[in-house]
């Protein structure tokens, strides 16, 4: 099983920009499809963003397509997920999580393996 550890959450105002990191333990980091889901205060959780195992697919979001890029590096076991022009709308716990698959998908239920989560709030 992978463990997973996010950081970089905190206060952000709108408008600002965030990095997200997520360190991956326990396991061949390079075999893991990897996406980030967020949960907002009252609300389901939802996809974010994937990228696959080698760092040459992505998918994300229609709410956060060309503001958020996710991304790894198979040597430092990580995995980022970068978003700019923050909204409010962004407030949320950022989970990061890994699927064993080979096909980039949304759906959480692929998902494994799931860190315990960065939150981040937007300000205006």
């Amino acid at each position: 099983q992978l463990q997973l550890v996010e950081s970089g959450g905190g206060l952000v105002q709108a408008g600002d920009s965030v990095r997200l990191s997520c360190v991956a333990s326990g396991g061949t980091f390079n075999t893991y499809i990897f996406g980030w889901f967020r949960q907002a205060p009252g609300k389901e959780r939802d996809f974010v963003a994937s990228i696959s195992r080698q760092g040459g697919g992505t998918m994300y979001a229609d709410s956060v397509k060309g503001r958020a890029t996710i991304s790894r590096n198979n040597a430092e076991n990580t995995v980022w997920l970068h978003m700019s022009r923050l909204k409010a709308e962004d407030t949320a716990v950022y989970y990061c999580a890994a699927e064993a698959g080979v096909d980039l998908t949304q759906q959480q239920k692929h998902y494994a393996d799931w860190g315990q989560g960065t939150k981040v709030t937007v300000f205006s």
